[in-house]
């Protein structure tokens, strides 16, 4: 294993961030609920809002998101003390319930987040669970250590114990 495909950190229950090359981050995690049930939580607006609202003292206050190739998403979060930031970006391919291909761009943050990102979200079911691979590929290497030293992996973090959670409740709670 060369320094560059090393794990990055395991801070987070299950979480795995990787840099395989120069240009990428691979965030890899295991979801204990089925493929069809995380696809849901990661695609329907109403769900994403429930789990991705940002880290402590932020909420996501827009997120429009028509599922379709082509079809330009955006979510907005808003602070406390009302800084805000927003990702928009366009679906490239969706194949339900285990591929997404996307692009990413931030509308705020540090410099070296500029740009847009290429996203590959897959979803295995194994063994009762989920197994989740986001490829996230940048245009430099600048970018990419940028989006890194920024505290993504934290977030991130966050976000997927929130979704652990949303996972948990009823089945109910994602209809």
């Amino acid at each position: 294993m060369t320094p560059e495909s090393a794990p990055v950190s395991a801070a987070h229950s299950g979480l795995r961030v990787s840099t395989p090359d120069d240009l990428t981050i691979l965030i890899e995690r295991r979801f204990a609920a089925p493929r069809e049930r995380v696809w849901d939580a990661m695609t329907r607006p109403e769900l994403v809002r429930a789990w991705l609202s940002g880290p402590p003292g932020w909420s996501m206050t827009e997120c429009t998101d028509p599922l379709e190739v082509g079809g330009r998403f955006r979510c907005v979060w808003t602070s406390t003390a009302g800084a805000s930031m927003a990702m928009t970006g366009v679906y490239r391919e969706l194949s339900r319930p285990e591929r997404i291909v996307r692009t990413e761009s931030f509308e705020f943050g540090c410099d070296a987040q500029t740009g847009e990102q290429l996203c590959t979200l897959e979803l295995v079911e194994r063994d009762r669970g989920t197994d989740l691979r986001l490829t996230i590929r940048y245009d430099s290497r600048e970018a990419r250590d940028g989006s890194l030293a920024s505290g993504m992996e934290k977030g991130i973090g966050f976000a997927y114990e929130q979704l652990d959670d949303l996972l948990a409740r009823s089945v109910e709670a994602l209809v």
